[in-house]
């Protein structure tokens, strides 16, 4: 795993009057309730509003995220857990999810914060889920991530 290069965390901003919506799948229960945990931590301690809604899979994530963005949140944080399997199932998933999302930051001009992750094996998850023990924590990273994004978004557009 490498978290090699990834910016130093600094103290959070305010994203005060910021509507954030964390949209996850709900496969890999353990894992997914780690990213959801840590995209609330970081959420909480940058005073953002957000709530969470829950998507049967990554796949369907794209279609959440644009549907939130449009009804007016300034950003989403979309976290999803894929698996590699024997079948290329997984190449498809993770292709469309990361396409999807990607296309909705680009059509709506908000952030997206991605957390999805893309994995070998459970052990993977496991480490980047912000658990005890775990070496990283994707869910805050994605939530840091689509806040500071949506502030300079802001800033960018004199708002």
């Amino acid at each position: 795993m490498s978290g090699k290069g990834a910016p130093e965390a600094g103290a959070p901003v305010d994203a005060s009057g910021l509507q954030v919506v964390v949209i996850a799948g709900m496969w890999h229960d353990e894992i997914s309730d780690g990213l959801i945990a840590g995209s609330q931590r970081a959420l909480d301690a940058a005073s953002a509003t957000w709530r969470l809604v829950r998507v049967p899979g990554s796949f369907e994530l794209p279609v959440a995220a644009k549907t939130a963005l449009d009804a007016g949140a300034d950003a989403v944080v979309a976290l999803g857990v894929i698996i590699r399997g024997g079948t290329p199932h997984f190449e498809f998933v993770s292709s469309a999810a990361t396409d999807g999302l990607t296309r909705v930051a680009l059509d709506t001009g908000k952030p997206v914060g991605f957390g999805v992750l893309t994995l070998d094996d459970e052990a993977q998850g496991i480490a980047r889920a912000g658990l005890p023990g775990s070496q990283e924590d994707k869910g805050y990273e994605a939530a840091d991530a689509a806040i500071r994004t949506a502030l300079v978004l802001r800033e960018l557009r004199g708002e």
